[in-house]
C-alpha cells in the first residue's frame, strides 16, 4: 500500500474527532479568544520513520479548512530526534482541537513505520521479506498497513475478502491440509491463490503435495524452517509466522524463506514522542 486514500477514510477520521470533540472543545473557547492566531509545529522527540502525514493533514482540513498545513517531510523518511515533521497556521482554537486526534494517529502510525524498519533490517540483503498481519486496531487496518509499506515491509491480506489462508480453526474441519486444499480449489477456481498454515513436516509435506500456492510455517524453529526450505525446493513460496522477534528474524530470513509475517508490527507497536508545540501569533 504505498499511497493512502483519504476518501475512504473520511468516516474513520470524523469518527476520530466526534469521538474527542463531541459537541465543540470547551476549554479552548472558554481560555482563548475566537480571534486568536497561532503557528504549531509537530516535532519528534526520537529518531523515527515517518508514517501518516497525509492523515494529519486531513484532521486538520476536517476540523478547519481555513488552517493551513505544510509538511518538511515525507511519509516513510528515517529522520532524527529534533526533526519539524510539520506545521499549522491559522486560528488557535481549531489548532488546539485537532491536537489530540492527529497526534494519536500520528504517534501510532510512525511507531508502526519505525518498528517495520526494524524488522526490514534486521535481514537486509536476504531474500525475505517483512510482512504484516490482519492484528490491526478495529477501524484502522489501513492506517496501521500503510504504516507498515512506510517502514519498507509489505502487506499481507487487507481482510478475509481478499485473500485465502486456511488456518488451523478450518482444517478441524477436514481430515487433512490436502483435503481443505482440494475443497478451496473446488469452490473458488484456478485463479484464486490459496495459501494453508501447517504445524510439522507431514502436514507441509501434504500441502505441497496437494498443489498449495503457499505455505505458512506456523511456529516452526529455524531448524525446521531450513528443512521444510529444503522440501520445497523452490516448488513454492514459504512463509514463517509465529512468535518472531527482532532477535530471531534474521535466523528465519537465512533458513530461506520467502516471507516472514510478523503479529507485532500492529498489534503490540509502541507509540513514538512526538509533540505539538503552539505558538500565539
Amino acid at each position: 500500500m504505498e499511497t493512502i486514500d483519504l476518501q475512504l477514510l473520511r468516516d474513520t477520521l470524523l469518527a476520530a474527532l466526534r469521538e474527542d470533540v463531541g459537541t465543540g472543545d470547551i476549554t479552548s473557547r472558554s481560555t482563548i479568544p475566537a480571534e486568536a492566531r497561532a503557528t504549531a509545529r509537530y516535532t519528534t522527540k526520537q529518531a523515527l520513520v515517518l508514517a501518516g502525514l497525509p492523515v494529519v493533514q486531513e484532521i486538520v482540513r476536517l476540523v478547519d479548512p481555513a488552517l493551513e498545513f505544510k509538511d518538511a517531510s515525507a511519509d516513510g523518511a528515517s529522520v532524527p530526534a529534533g526533526t519539524v515533521l510539520a506545521a499549522i497556521h491559522g486560528s488557535a482554537r481549531s489548532i488546539l482541537t485537532a491536537e489530540r486526534t492527529s497526534l494519536n494517529l500520528l504517534q501510532r502510525m510512525c511507531g508502526i513505520a519505525t518498528l517495520t524498519r526494524q524488522y526490514v533490517d534486521r535481514i537486509r540483503g536476504m531474500r525475505a521479506r517483512i510482512v504484516d498481519t490482519r492484528k490491526t486496531v478495529p477501524g484502522l487496518r489501513v492506517l496501521d498497513k500503510y504504516a507498515v509499506a512506510c517502514g519498507g515491509g509489505m502487506n499481507h491480506r487487507m481482510g478475509l475478502f481478499d485473500g485465502v489462508l486456511i488456518k488451523n480453526n478450518h482444517l478441524a474441519f477436514h481430515a487433512s491440509p490436502a483435503h481443505a486444499i482440494q475443497e478451496a480449489r473446488r469452490r473458488l477456481g484456478h485463479l484464486v491463490k490459496i495459501e494453508v498454515e501447517v504445524r510439522n513436516l507431514d502436514e507441509f509435506r501434504a500441502a505441497i503435495d496437494s498443489g498449495a500456492d503457499v505455505i505458512l510455517l506456523d511456529n516452526f524453529d529455524p531448524q525446521q524452517t531450513r528443512k521444510a526450505v529444503e522440501i520445497a525446493g523452490g516448488r513454492v513460496p514459504l512463509e514463517s509466522s509465529g512468535g518472531i522477534t527482532l532477535d530471531t528474524v534474521r535466523s528465519f530470513a537465512e533458513a530461506g524463506v520467502d516471507y516472514i509475517s510478523v503479529g507485532a508490527l500492529t498489534h503490540s507497536v509502541s507509540a513514538v514522542d512526538i509533540h505539538l508545540r503552539v505558538t500565539p501569533a
